[in-house]
């Protein structure tokens, strides 16, 4: 059986920035494990499969696989899938429903004279405060010196909103473009709370990189040893959630947007909003642009008729 794929570059308008995903349109049939090996061909952070959901009531089952696991929620699958649907219909529909492991998925869909022009996921859980990790730690895990880390808003802390990261803020952004992951401090510090990855920012953004109030990165296990993300939906989820929470904004929403993967030459532009009611964070959003670039099919020789 052939099974269709489209690739899209999610939260950029151009081709080759933002962070690859491939979507694979029949996934009906295919075994976890077939599942896992087409994500290790892929070799993308994280590539989805589309499945018919198990709610009639519901638009898709979508499961998310980095190189390495499943995982039950990701941010970039999420806009790029949403994208790669409503370019497929007819008629792109305002609002696609995700079955994932973390729960269901909104994902509003915005359009322009019938044309699909961005994509914006709602966070499955609410925000989680979970371990506070020792600034010595959190430092060696970026190959930085703990002066190097601020304090003054929340201390590097175990965050998630369906996905857990470890969230660090660094004082500048040139302590956040030389930073480096460090394998040994890795090892020391995860898995903890169901993560193992960090995700750290800087409020210090130059001039020529506005309109971004945060510059990002994220390190993470990759196929082969500690990787670069070049945009992460669901980390910049949960850390536009955690500022919201610490921010005295009592109703309203708080937008930030957010730039990641610059440092690593595909530039990424993500755009959260928080809406908070009587002082506590109500919903979590994250949006942005997508980019088709490949489509084919494949076969899973030996294993399919």
């Amino acid at each position: 059986m052939q099974r269709r794929y489209i690739t899209v570059d999610v939260f950029t308008d151009r081709a080759f920035g933002g962070n690859p995903l491939g979507v694979v349109l029949d996934a009906g049939g295919l075994s976890t494990e077939q599942m896992q090996a087409v994500a290790r061909e892929f070799n993308y952070s994280e590539t989805t499969f589309v499945l018919p959901p198990t709610d009639s009531a519901n638009d898709a089952q979508v499961r998310i696989f980095t190189v390495n696991r499943e995982i039950p929620f990701a941010g970039h699958p999420n806009v790029g899938t949403a994208f790669v649907l409503a370019t497929l219909a007819a008629k792109p529909p305002a609002r696609l429903l995700f079955e994932e492991g973390a729960g269901l998925v909104p994902v509003e869909i915005v359009t322009e004279q019938g044309k699909v022009v961005s994509t914006e996921f709602t966070a499955p859980q609410p925000l989680k405060r979970m371990s506070q990790l020792p600034v010595e730690q959190a430092a060696a895990c970026l190959s930085l010196s703990a002066g190097e880390v601020k304090t003054d808003r929340h201390a590097p802390q175990i965050i998630s909103v369906g996905l857990s990261f470890l969230a660090v803020e660094v004082a500048s952004r040139e302590a956040l473009r030389r930073a480096r992951p460090d394998a040994a401090a890795f090892a020391k510090t995860f898995p903890c709370d169901g993560s193992d990855a960090v995700y750290f920012y800087t409020r210090d953004v130059p001039a020529s990189e506005k309109p971004c109030e945060l510059q990002a990165r994220m390190f993470h296990p990759g196929a082969s040893g500690l990787s670069e993300d070049p945009a992460t939906g669901s980390a910049t989820a949960a850390a536009a959630a955690l500022l919201a929470d610490l921010d005295d904004l009592k109703d309203g929403e708080l937008r930030l947007k957010i730039g990641q993967g610059v440092d690593m030459g595909r530039p990424s532009l993500l755009l959260t909003r928080v809406r908070k009611q009587n002082g506590a964070v109500a919903s979590i959003h994250v949006g942005g642009s997508s980019v088709k670039m490949m489509e084919g099919t494949f076969r899973l020789d030996g294993k399919e008729s």
